[in-house]
C-alpha cells in the first residue's frame, strides 16, 4: 500500500489520499471535519462499495434509514442501493472507502483540488464543483437522486 502526498485531494470538502493498489478496485483514505456532509444521495448501477470508519463516527443515509458507524465499524453498498454520509460527530472522522470495480478513482481525480493549493477545501466546495458533480455524476455510474426520490 503505498500512498503519494503529492495525489492527495479536497474532494467536495473531505480530504482524500488515493491508494495505489494492485487488484480491479480502487481506495482512498478519507478526513471528514465534524458538520461536513457528504456527496448527494446518489447510487451506482455496477459498482460495489464500501466504508471502514478509521476513527471518530461517520453517519449514513441508506436508503432512506440512518446508521452511525463507529471506529473499526463498515458498510457496504451494493450496487443500487442509495447512499450518503455525513460526519455529524464533534471530532475529525478518518475512514476507507473502496470502490469495485477499479474506475471510480477518476470521480476523485476529476472533481478533486490538489491539496496543495491555496484554499483547496474552500475551492473543493464551490458552487462550479457542486454543479459540475451534478451535470456528469452518472458519467462516473453515481446517480443522483433527488430528496423526493429517495
Amino acid at each position: 500500500m503505498k500512498m503519494e502526498k503529492e495525489n492527495n485531494l479536497w474532494v467536495l470538502g473531505h480530504h482524500i489520499s488515493p491508494v495505489q493498489v494492485s487488484g480491479d478496485f480502487d481506495m482512498v483514505i478519507g478526513e471528514t471535519d465534524p458538520n461536513v456532509p457528504g456527496p448527494p444521495p446518489h447510487s451506482h448501477s455496477t459498482t460495489n462499495e464500501m466504508f471502514m470508519v478509521l476513527e471518530g463516527e461517520m453517519e449514513f443515509m441508506i436508503n432512506g434509514e440512518v446508521k452511525v458507524l463507529k471506529q473499526g465499524e463498515s458498510v457496504d453498498f451494493p450496487p443500487n442501493i442509495v447512499h450518503t454520509f455525513n460526519n455529524a460527530g464533534s471530532t475529525k472522522c478518518k475512514w476507507i472507502n473502496i470502490h469495485s470495480p477499479k474506475g471510480f478513482l477518476s470521480f476523485f481525480e476529476d472533481m478533486g483540488v490538489f491539496a496543495t493549493e491555496a484554499d483547496a477545501m474552500k475551492k473543493s466546495v464551490d458552487e462550479s464543483i457542486i454543479n459540475k458533480v451534478m451535470q456528469t455524476a452518472a458519467d462516473y455510474d453515481m446517480h443522483i437522486k433527488l430528496p423526493q426520490e429517495v
